[in-house]
C-alpha cells in the first residue's frame, strides 16, 4: 500500500477533552455525528506537502464508508488506485501496473489510519490534547496534539461544520510533511450496494501486502 494507506491512511483521531465549554461543544459535536453516521460518499482531493522541498503533489478520487467497516478509496489522478476494505481484507490495486496487494483488515487498522476517522471508528475523548482555533472558511477548527507522538502524526487539525461533519483533515508527521484530505460534495447514508466493497481480481497479481 504504497501511496494511500501509508501515506492517507495514518491516524485513529482520538481526542483528549478540550480545555473550555465551547471546544467540548464543538468536539461533542463531531463525536455525536460520527456515531450517527452509517455511510458516506464523498468526492476528495489530496494535497502531499514535502517540508523539505516544499513541493505539493495534489490527488483526486472518492470515497465511499459504509458501517461497520466498509470503505472503497478511488483515487482518479495523478494515478489510478483502488482501495476496498471489507471484514476481512483489504485490496490495494494498481491498474497501470496490472498488480494488487492483499492484506489483513488487523494489520492496516493497526496502522493508525485516516480511514478510522472517516468511518466512525475514532473515539475523542482519549489521546488527543484540542485546542478550538476559532473559525476558518466558514468551519470550526480544531487543533490536535497528540499525547503520545508518533513518527506518522505529531500534529492534526480538523474542520467541522456546525452539525459536527467533517470537511478537512490536515496530518502533519515527525518530518514536517502534510497530508490534507478535503472532502467534497458530500452524501451522508447513501444507499451503496454490497458489491461497491468487493474486489474480484481477475488477470491481475496478486501480492501479499505489508505495512512497513
Amino acid at each position: 500500500m504504497k501511496r494511500i494507506i501509508i501515506l492517507s491512511l495514518t491516524l485513529i483521531l482520538c481526542f483528549a477533552l478540550p480545555a473550555t465549554a465551547s471546544d467540548q461543544e464543538v468536539v461533542d459535536r463531531v463525536q455525536d455525528r460520527l456515531d450517527a453516521l452509517e455511510g458516506l460518499k464523498a468526492d476528495y482531493v489530496q494535497i502531499l506537502t514535502n517540508a523539505a522541498t516544499k513541493e505539493t503533489q495534489e490527488r483526486t478520487g472518492s470515497i465511499y464508508f459504509k458501517k461497520p467497516l466498509q470503505v472503497r478509496w478511488e483515487a482518479d489522478a495523478p494515478h489510478q488506485e483502488l482501495l476496498v476494505i471489507d471484514q476481512d481484507k483489504v485490496w490495494n490495486y494498481f491498474p497501470d501496473d496490472e498488480v494488487a496487494y492483499e492484506y489483513e483488515v488487523e494489520e492496516v487498522l493497526t496502522s493508525r489510519a485516516m480511514i478510522n476517522f472517516i468511518s466512525g471508528q475514532a473515539k475523542l475523548t482519549e489521546d488527543f490534547q484540542v485546542e478550538e482555533q476559532g473559525m476558518e472558511d466558514g468551519l470550526h477548527k480544531l487543533k490536535l496534539v497528540p499525547a503520545s507522538p508518533e513518527p506518522d502524526l505529531v500534529l492534526a487539525y480538523l474542520w467541522s461544520d456546525d452539525q459536527g461533519l467533517l470537511h478537512r483533515i490536515l496530518l502533519v508527521d515527525f518530518f514536517g510533511n502534510g497530508n490534507e484530505l478535503r472532502l467534497e460534495s458530500m452524501e451522508t447514508d447513501p444507499e451503496l450496494d454490497r458489491e461497491k466493497f468487493e474486489f474480484s481480481p481477475e488477470d491481475v497479481e496478486i501480492r501479499e501486502g505489508r505495512v512497513d
